[in-house]
């Protein structure tokens, strides 16, 4: 567990290990964000049910964010089946009141490290073309990420999946 402080006040703690009270929480976090449909709701309890299934077998990783000891944040990415460099960021959430902290970048450069930690690649990241997802775009063009494609009425008409990529280097 990694502790780093933001805004010179609040004490943000990381760690990668899922606890079964954590299925609660992200279940309150994913859905307070007001972005999310039910469905997809429900994909990101089933990774973390996974995860907590299966332990290290599970190809699911995670890092979580905690203020106060309340869970703000948490990201989980994985290698692409059949793939042998290639790592998918599956969900970056921020609770609404700590955005802006620096957190999403903390979550993302953890999960960085561990594709560099595991021979590096590409990071992929999938996300949809509607308005409400326009900061999260930028958010992945901040951070270095490039846009490498558009699918086209992918999710529905009018709202395409747009991918982004970053190269991570294998760590020496």
């Amino acid at each position: 567990m990694s502790e780093r402080r933001q805004d010179g006040i609040l004490a943000v703690r990381y760690r990668s290990r899922p606890r079964p009270s954590d299925r609660v929480a992200l279940r309150r976090l994913v859905a307070a964000t007001r972005v999310f449909y039910p469905s997809e709701r429900a994909i990101a309890r089933e990774l973390l049910d996974e995860r907590l299934r299966l332990g290290a077998k599970s190809s699911y990783r995670f890092w979580f964010a905690e203020a106060g000891g309340e869970l703000v944040g948490y990201c989980a990415y994985g290698r692409v089946p059949l793939t042998r460099r290639s790592f998918d960021l599956y969900w970056i959430v921020v609770a609404r009141g700590y955005q802006g902290r620096g957190i999403g970048l903390g979550l993302l450069a953890l999960a960085e490290r561990a594709v560099e930690r595991r021979g590096g690649g590409g990071l992929y990241i999938e996300t949809s073309s509607r308005r409400v997802y326009d900061r999260t775009r930028r958010f992945y063009l901040r951070a270095g990420y490039a846009q490498v494609a558009t699918l086209r009425n992918f999710y529905a008409p009018r709202d395409h999946k747009v991918v982004f990529c970053k190269a991570i280097r294998a760590a020496r």
